[in-house]
This record gives structure tokens, sequence and C-alpha cells, in this order.
């Protein structure tokens, strides 16, 4: 099968330890000489994993939860679906000396710093980036993070400023119409001054949350960044279809 072309070749990397961070949360850890001339400072930018699926080469993105610059190490976290999409099943089922075409880095995808508070919000795929952005959060920040997960076992400590409160939502059953992770950011009362707020995840919660930060709170849109990483029922192929035509993401 031949590798479509791309701009850069990918690097050949291996898999140098697992992690389970939680019951759904799989940290791999991944080195390589490929890794030589990979840039510093890239937590929450991408990369892109290239997998066999079905006699098919796929491509899906993962958040850079940590590089090790000195070391040359990578780690990238995964969520345990328990379903056979290509990476899912790829990540449960990984070992030490497994090795993967890995593509990037691509862009990052922070908050606005300067901002005078933050509100962050995600489910466990936003996870990653949601710690990288609060990890690198001036101490003296204040505002919310609201994250929802599977399991009360997947609350895990993170690391940042104390004025930043960390809010966690169970939903063992997320759904196409039922928004506990809104209900948890309606809650919030605005802060005095410039936000800036991050919203990721699946594709529903995401825009249901745009539009409410939006509409009801006025935020504006320099100060509002959403996505979506996955779709309740979709393929990753037919998700950036779905994504890409829906003007509320």
């Amino acid at each position: 099968m031949a590798e479509p072309s791309r701009a850069l070749p990918p690097r050949n990397l291996s898999v140098m330890e697992v992690i389970d961070i939680t019951p759904h949360l799989r940290r791999i850890r991944f080195c390589g000489e490929d890794l030589h001339d990979f840039p510093e400072d890239q937590e929450s930018s991408y990369v892109k994993l290239l997998l066999e699926h079905q006699g098919e080469l796929v491509r899906r993105p993962y958040t850079v939860r940590k590089f090790d610059f000195i070391n040359k190490i990578l780690d990238i976290d995964f969520v345990l679906h328990g379903d056979a999409g290509p990476a899912s099943a790829w990540a449960a089922a990984a070992k030490v000396g497994d090795c993967i075409p890995v593509g990037g880095p691509g862009s990052r995808k922070l908050v606005d710093f300067s901002a005078d508070w933050f509100l962050l919000a995600g489910d466990m795929t936003a996870l990653p980036a949601i710690s990288v952005n609060l990890e690198k959060l001036p101490p003296e920040a204040r505002g919310y993070a609201a994250i929802e997960v599977v399991d009360a076992a997947d609350v895990q400590p993170l690391s940042c400023p104390a004025g930043v409160e960390v809010h966690w939502v169970i939903n063992p059953e997320p759904r196409a119409d039922h928004f506990p992770l809104l209900n948890k950011v309606r809650e919030f009362e605005l802060l005095p001054g410039r936000p800036f707020m991050w919203v990721a995840g699946e594709f529903h919660t995401s825009r249901e949350i745009r539009r409410y930060l939006k509409f009801e709170r006025q935020v504006s849109k320099q100060d509002l960044y959403a996505s979506s990483y996955w779709h309740i029922g979709l393929s990753e192929d037919r998700h950036k279809q779905v994504k890409a035509e829906d003007v509320d993401l």
C-alpha cells in the first residue's frame, strides 16, 4: 500500500513505557532516533499517528502531553474507549517495543495568558490539552476548569494555580442530547476583567457550550476558543466533515 505524499516524512517511534494513569486514560511514552529534531516546547500541539485499519492507512491526531527535549521522550495520553477505533484499539494493546509512524507536530492551542481570568472545559479527550494549559497559567491566575470523565476513578490531581477551581463531572454514558458539562459551566460566576475561554471535546457538548458562552454570556470571538475532538456515533473522517460544515465550531 503506497504512502500518501506529505510535506515532511513521519517519524518512526517506539513504545518505551505504558502507564495507566486512570482506568480510562493511558499514557504511552515514545522514544526513537527520529525525535532528534522534534522541536522544543510543543506541549498542547498535536501529532498524527499513522495506523493500519481495515486495510487502509489512517491518521489520528493526538495532543502532545509532554516532550522531554533533553532525553527525546514524547508522552501522549490515550482515552481507552473500549471500542474498535483504530487509535484506541492500538493504545489498548500497546506494549514496550511496538513501533508506529508519527507525523507532526502541528499547531498549538493555548489560552491567551494575558487574560484577566480563565475558563477551560472539556472531556477526557481534551484533558491532556487542558492539563498543559493549567500548568502554563501564571501563578496569579484565577478561573475555572470543568472536566468530564467516565468514572469517578478517572479523577486525578492536576497542577494549576491556587486561584483556579477544578471541577469534575462524572458522565458514564455521553449522549448527543445530554450536557452535564454545560450544566457545570453554567454554574460558574463570571469574574471581573477580560476572560479567555477554552472549550474542546465531544462535538455536541462543545457546540452547546460555545453557544452558551457566545450568546448568553456575550463572550467575544477573540476571547473564546472552541473545538470538537470527536463526535458520538461518527468515524473520525465523518466527524471532520461535519465539523467543517458546522458554523458553531
